[in-house]
């Protein structure tokens, strides 16, 4: 399908993408309660095994979508959500859009993905994908991951997994892509990465099958490493330094998420669900 899709052929995209994004979800959500399920570590006989709690949500002007949250003894908290809304963009915010300077209105569907282990040897992660359709049509999103203390396997078994999806499309994805990641998750103010990144991607256009394929691969990959690396750590002890070292980090998260980040941008500007937007934030958090 090109980008120059009839609008029958856009409607029925629209449905696989949405049907995509729900099942993603729904695989996630069943993957991260078995690690919860597995778990055996230092807190086991004093946390009960964490499940999603789904909350539906409806969007004044078009659509809605579902919150999963989840706070357990793996996780302490992880939000999976999904959403799927259309409408009018702003006169002033479709001139960040592309195809809405001219017909500002819009749908969008995506899965989006921030999860903060209780452990702080358990990396915390981000994941999203979506598909936009204005004028133009496009896939994007991505995966990164940010440790408290980064370590060399994990970070060469992420990036080698989201290598391959990629690698399955185009060869020159994934140094695009990575590179795209480490420049876009960065915070000016303190001059450093925000993790130990992965890969973004934006404005797929043309072939929005082939694209619509990819976003898919990302998601598998990310369903195929993260449950990984979580269970090679889940059940490690820690000490109170290691605590107040994950607090202090996880600082660096909410800062790009309320600074610079484009889904966070995005949902409060289009009417989302304030609560589902902001559940990437961690639930504890300090700064010195």
């Amino acid at each position: 399908m090109s980008e120059h899709a009839n609008a029958p052929e856009l409607a029925q995209l629209r449905h696989a993408a949405k049907a995509w994004f729900e099942q993603l979800r729904d695989r996630i959500c069943r993957a991260f309660e078995a690690l919860e399920d597995g778990f055996a570590g230092p807190d086991q006989a004093t946390l009960a095994p964490g499940r999603f709690v789904l909350r539906p949500w409806s969007r004044e002007g078009g659509g809605g979508g579902v919150m999963g949250l989840m706070h357990g003894r793996v996780f302490e908290k992880v939000g999976v959500n999904v959403s799927t809304v259309w409408g009018t963009f702003s006169p002033e915010f479709a001139k960040q859009i592309p195809g809405a300077e001219h017909s500002p209105s819009f749908w969008a569907s995506g899965i989006s993905l921030v999860a903060h282990p209780r452990s702080p040897h358990v990396p915390p992660v981000h994941m999203n994908t979506r598909h936009i359709q204005t004028s133009k049509a496009w896939f994007g999103g991505g995966a990164d991951l940010n440790p408290i203390t980064p370590d060399a396997a994990d970070i060469e078994a992420f990036h080698a997994r989201l290598k391959h999806a990629c690698d399955g499309f185009d060869a020159a994805h994934y140094p695009r892509f990575k590179a795209w990641a480490d420049e876009y998750f960065f915070l000016p103010h303190r001059g450093e990465h925000r993790g130990v990144g992965g890969i973004f991607y934006d404005y797929l256009e043309g072939d929005l099958d082939r694209h619509f394929a990819f976003t898919r691969a990302v998601g598998e990959a990310f369903l195929d490493i993260y449950p990984q690396i979580v269970r090679r750590h889940m059940d490690r002890p820690w000490t109170a330094a290691d605590r107040a070292h994950q607090l202090e980090r996880r600082g660096r998260y909410v800062e790009f998420n309320l600074l610079y980040d484009r889904g966070t941008q995005f949902g409060l500007r289009t009417g989302g669900n304030t609560e589902a937007i902001l559940m990437s934030l961690p639930p504890v958090v300090t700064w010195s």
